[in-house]
């Protein structure tokens, strides 16, 4: 048996705060186990690399958080679900 365990977060304020702390309880001898766990705030220099390409800070950022949900937003089957949430999550944080 294989398990992974990740704990992605992506902090979008001064404030915000994530903590995590992965753990498996593991009660047999025939399994691989692998966690991890990432926290952070938007990449300054992915920020830079697109604004520098012409894009205003607002839409820089939209895009660069778009790409960190996207992860979850694809695993969504059903195509017009998938697009309702895509469009939900581009209006939230298309001021931030």
């Amino acid at each position: 048996m294989d398990a992974l365990q990740q704990d992605k977060n992506l902090l979008l304020s001064d404030e915000a705060e994530a903590d995590t702390k992965p753990a498996f309880w593991i009660y047999c001898d025939d399994v691989r186990c692998g966690h991890g766990a990432a926290c952070g705030a938007i990449d300054e220099d992915a920020l830079f690399y697109l604004r520098s390409r012409g894009l205003d800070e607002a839409s820089a950022r939209l895009i660069l958080i778009r790409g960190f949900i996207s992860e979850i937003v694809d695993t969504v089957d059903h195509p017009v679900l998938r697009e309702h949430i895509d469009a939900l999550v581009t209006e939230k944080f298309r001021n931030l």
